[in-house]
């Protein structure tokens, strides 16, 4: 499996990734002005061959992507060489990293190319402006993200309460 994609790395084309960033959830967030100004930062596309990390678990880096084609996997690494277990697969117009990206933690799980796939990156140093110059911009963006985080919380609630109500009925009720 290949570890470092940026070797694969291209320019991306502004406008072809505005409509990218617009057409995927957060441009509903930030609409075409924001995602004008996204795609204006966006530093690489980034090549993903079928079996690539874009990241590994633990690593930090200080770039969050967005996904443009094929389809990637956020994974559990296999116990001693064992086989990895997905956890969650990603699409076209999904954010990755972008949790790491915000509180500079090192990334908690793998992320794989499940196929041929490409993904934008942002890095940093790019973004990081954006603070002071479209405050309104980043103010849209962290909305996206926050929205993300509360309907996981959502989902992970749902699934504890069915599971409670599963034990609880002991195996008898439905899960």
């Amino acid at each position: 499996m290949t570890q470092n994609p940026e070797t694969q790395a291209r320019k991306p084309n502004v406008d072809q990734v505005a409509k990218l960033i617009e057409d995927a959830p957060i441009g509903g967030y930030i609409g075409a002005d924001g995602a004008q100004i996204m795609a204006e930062r966006a530093c690489n596309e980034l090549v993903l061959a079928k079996n690539d990390f874009l990241f590994r678990g633990g690593e930090k880096t200080t770039s969050f992507y967005l996904v443009t084609s094929g389809s990637l996997a956020r994974i559990k690494d296999g116990k001693k060489g064992g086989k990895p277990r997905i956890l969650h697969t990603l699409h076209t117009g999904d954010l990755v990293g972008e949790l790491s990206f915000i509180d500079e933690t090192d990334h908690a799980r793998s992320v794989i190319a499940l196929e041929d796939s490409t993904v934008l990156q942002f890095r940093k140093e790019d973004i990081e402006p954006l603070i002071t110059e479209h405050p309104r911009l980043m103010f849209n963006f962290m909305r996206a993200v926050i929205k993300r985080v509360h309907h996981t919380v959502n989902d992970i609630s749902k699934q504890q309460m069915a599971l409670s109500d599963y034990i609880g009925s002991g195996g008898k009720g439905r899960m």
